[in-house]
């Protein structure tokens, strides 16, 4: 199978960088070094190399390392599909990120053709246990790396709605300063479920044929909606004296949720401990992970940040065995170093210091 991994990334005044340069191979990467050393800041330049805002979803200002704030430059090499393509991303000032792909500008949904990136984060394990945003999230997340196009319906989606919820609450009830808004939501929501509803169904086959130590979680899109254009768009027009009284958009896929159980057990996931809940998100992220390879041509790129917490000595051990037997490049992090003993030197290692505000990456084998 073709590969898709990082031979180079280059931060310049990201985060806690003012400049760094890690070279690496095809294998995982273990990130170890204490907390606030700047570990997560190098997997959030890496989630920028795919469509969205990035895992932490902050703005490019944000971003900026101070107290300079001259901006910030990322750049890498990726290989992908047997061909190789220099990225770079950077924002000046403030202002939204530009990208440019092989030495030409390009819109940020033009990454998702060329690179599948997934992640994992320690913000993620309260995913069933709280609000149905983050669901839709990692939902979303999830249909983007089997379709590139979603980000496109997605922001279609929201510009329209943006709009009509302006028109609901200045209680404007003249229906022709609705009628293009609600063709152009139905056009995109329609889409949006589809490719929900495409991107569960490569999930389950994903975790159908295999066997792994994480147990299996079953998905449930919820969302109460016309699944044709045309359905939608009615159900928008005659819903219009509710929405102008809630002064919002109250039917669309804006109102989905995600529903997760433990197959085994049959317990809804927010019911589970949460070392299960953990457990559950892995397998799911490994389910992707599968399920990419076969429809992409070559495992995503995997950022798993305090990987280990609420897993035990097996678990890992077994994590890692599927990461290296899918052949996808996982970046993980990690305090100590130990924490990536049972990986052996199936995986290169970086440490990463702090000192004055300034982190430092070290190759450590």
């Amino acid at each position: 199978m073709a590969s898709l991994h990082l031979s180079q990334l280059i931060l310049s005044h990201f985060r806690s960088h003012k400049r760094a340069v890690i070279d690496s191979d095809a294998r995982p990467v273990a990130i170890f070094g204490p907390n606030g050393a700047g570990k997560t800041n190098i997997l959030e330049a890496l989630s920028l190399l795919s469509p969205g805002r990035g895992l932490r979803r902050s703005s490019a200002e944000d971003m900026t390392r101070r107290p300079e704030a001259l901006g910030w430059k990322i750049t890498a090499l990726l290989h992908s599909l047997d061909q190789m393509h220099e990225i770079e991303i950077w924002s000046e000032g403030g202002a939204a990120r530009q990208v440019k792909i092989d030495g030409k500008t390009a819109p940020q949904t033009a990454l998702g053709h060329i690179a599948r990136v997934l992640w994992l984060i320690p913000s993620m394990d309260r995913l069933w246990i709280e609000g149905a945003e983050g669901r839709r999230r990692f939902l979303d997340r999830m249909t983007l790396s089997f379709i590139p196009e979603h980000a496109d319906h997605a922001l279609a989606y929201e510009k329209a709605m943006r709009e009509r919820n302006r028109l609901l609450k200045d209680m404007v009830r003249e229906p022709a300063w609705y009628a293009a808004l609600e063709r152009q939501m139905a056009e995109a929501g329609t889409a949006i479920h589809a490719g929900r509803k495409e991107a569960l169904r490569a999930i389950a086959a994903g975790q159908e044929r295999a066997e792994t130590a994480f147990p299996t979680a079953t998905l449930e899109l919820i969302c109460e909606m016309p699944e044709e254009t045309e359905g939608l768009r009615t159900a928008l027009e005659d819903n219009r004296p509710r929405d102008l009284a809630a002064g919002r958009t109250l039917i669309g896929p804006h109102r989905a949720d995600l529903q997760g159980t433990y197959a085994a057990k049959g317990v809804p996931a927010r019911d589970c401990s949460t070392g299960e809940q953990k457990a559950l998100l892995v397998s799911l992220i490994l389910a992707n992970a599968r399920a990419l390879a076969a429809d992409f041509g070559a495992p995503p790129i995997l950022l798993l940040d305090e990987i280990a917490a609420h897993l035990d000595r097996d678990r890992q051990a077994a994590l890692y065995d599927e990461i290296a037997g899918l052949g996808a490049q996982a970046w993980m992090t990690g305090t100590g170093a130990e924490l990536f003993d049972a990986i052996g030197d199936r995986a290169q290692r970086i440490e990463v210091t702090e000192s004055e505000g300034v982190s430092t990456v070290t190759p450590a084998g």
